[in-house]
């Protein structure tokens, strides 16, 4: 449990924020604190331009569309400003057994079709002789088939249509930078040299850069990275690993020229000992590998990213260790953890920038007004841990549930004990095809019914229900359903042509 320092934060009332690190991060948390709190809490962000960006988080999930509605983000001119393309799926191949394929879409397949689900009535049918995929009646898959994209706007849940992008996320930073300073935020530019704290609280009371200057502060939010420099190497935080789960722990990074066609989703291309990432922008295309320094050397990272790349490399890649897991606090004394310094989860199901996003908005639930309180510090960092472990287990699901056995490194992720959640909730998919949302997990029912089916586990069984209508019935109505959702694909654009509309891109 969080314990109230005798001095210090407790019962002071937070007139300041200072955010430690800029990046993406640092400019989210800033221009989303200053849209909800405005002037009544000052909001000062210490960066260097001397410090480089990860960046790996270049594709996003579509509740990043709530966060850029609430600044108020116009999104053609972020479109353009951030070289961003539409994301309707992640395309996952090879990673059940190599040479097949499936997507997670950001769609929910098919309709309301009575009581239960519609994967029951799609498995009922499927004995009756149904050839279709369950993706075969989702929209987001036929626009990935086929190249397409259009903004719906329908109340018609049939015809929904998620989406998220794909963009630089060093120009999104760059883009946040200039509302929030419009908006009030003070930029200070400096390389933090120390760290100073109250001698008996031990509540961080300022940093102190190079050229001497301290930035005093009620409240601190540390965006310093994979370094965790406040959280961490401060306060002394202990970070929980979950290598034992996830044992990936090193990246490489290259950028390479834009595609002729712009595909409308991200591709994930499992390997020998991980995945490669292919990330569709206006300007570039965003590639990189992930993988175990256990079952894979550097060298053998490099020829596989450099051999699988579709267009000619920009640069050499840029390597980026790290270890999957997450900070055990979050919230410590008066710092908030925010980005990667709260925890590194790898990129696979593009969840990095969302945390940073659902960070914030946390913090900004539960802002303290006249001081921070145990409770306070105490549900932040519960739900934060929730919503952390949902995620990991989400992503051991595609590494465990696989049918490979070309290579050590996949027997072993097949092989390996899983956390209990995760473990009950396969059982209970393969044994009755039914999936029920936790709390905190970001992921609908639809994300883990398609990765599960695309990963091999079959249910055994559905729900009665699906047993009312004849086959007959049941035929013509999932016909009905089909016809619908192709509907909407002949008024549809190429994906470069909304772009070019759209956006002028």
């Amino acid at each position: 449990m969080h314990q109230a320092p005798a001095t210090g934060s407790a019962g002071k009332p937070i007139r300041k924020v200072v955010i430690a690190g800029g990046g993406t991060a640092g400019w989210m948390t800033a221009a989303l604190l200053k849209k909800v709190l405005a002037d009544s809490v000052e909001i000062e962000l210490v960066e260097s331009e001397e410090i480089g960006i990860v960046g790996v988080g270049e594709a996003t999930i579509p509740p990043i569309q709530i966060f850029n509605q609430y600044l108020g983000l116009d999104e053609k001119a972020f479109l353009r400003d951030t070289h961003a393309t539409m994301k309707l799926a992640i395309k996952f191949e090879n990673w059940r057994k190599p040479g097949e394929s499936y997507y997670h879409t950001f769609g929910a397949p098919g309709a309301s079709l009575g009581f239960c689900n519609f994967q029951h009535y799609w498995l009922r049918a499927r004995e009756a002789g149904l050839p279709q995929s369950l993706w075969d009646y989702d929209l987001n898959y036929l626009c990935c088939e086929a190249g397409k994209f259009n903004i719906i706007k329908t109340p018609n849940p049939v015809y929904e249509m998620p989406y998220a992008y794909h963009f630089d996320s060093a120009l999104y930073g760059q883009f946040l930078r200039k509302m929030a300073e419009a908006a009030g935020v003070k930029r200070t530019e400096g390389m933090i040299e120390a760290v100073q704290q109250h001698g008996i609280s031990g509540d961080i009371e300022a940093l102190q850069l190079k050229d001497g200057r301290k930035i005093h502060g009620d409240l601190f939010v540390d965006c310093t990275g994979l370094r965790g420099l406040l959280i961490r190497q401060t306060l002394g935080v202990q970070y929980e690993s979950w290598a034992k789960y996830l044992p990936a722990n090193s990246a490489l990074a290259v950028p390479s020229e834009r595609f002729e066609k712009t595909l409308p989703y991200t591709r994930s291309i499992a390997h020998k000992a991980g995945w490669q990432w292919r990330i569709p922008l206006t300007h570039r295309n965003g590639n990189g590998i992930v993988y175990s320094s256990a079952y894979l050397s550097d060298d053998e990272a490099y020829s596989t990213l450099m051999g699988n790349l579709d267009s000619k490399a920009l640069a050499e890649p840029r390597k980026i260790s790290f270890e999957t897991g997450r900070t055990s606090s979050q919230w410590a004394k008066n710092v908030v953890a925010i980005g990667l310094s709260s925890g590194f989860l790898e990129p696979l199901e593009s969840t990095s920038i969302h945390l940073i996003q659902s960070g914030i908005v946390r913090l900004l639930k539960v802002f303290p007004n006249q001081g921070i309180s145990d409770a306070v510090v105490d549900y932040y960092n519960a739900d934060s841990k929730q919503e952390f472990e949902t995620i990991r287990d989400f992503i051991i699901l595609h590494y465990h549930a696989n049918e490979r056995d070309d290579s050590e490194f996949w027997r072993d992720m097949r092989n390996m004990a899983v956390p209990a959640r995760l473990q009950e909730k396969m059982a209970l998919f393969r044994e009755s095809a039914q999936v029920f949302n936790d709390h905190n997990d970001i992921f609908r029912d639809a994300s883990w019914i398609q990765v599960m089916l695309g990963q091999g586990i079959m249910p055994r069984d559905y729900h009665p229900a699906a047993k009312v209508p004849t086959s007959s019935e049941l035929l013509a109505t999932l016909g009905k359903v089909q016809e619908a959702k192709h509907q909407p694909l002949a008024q549809m654009l190429s994906h470069d042509e909304f772009l070019a509309r759209y956006s002028g891109v």
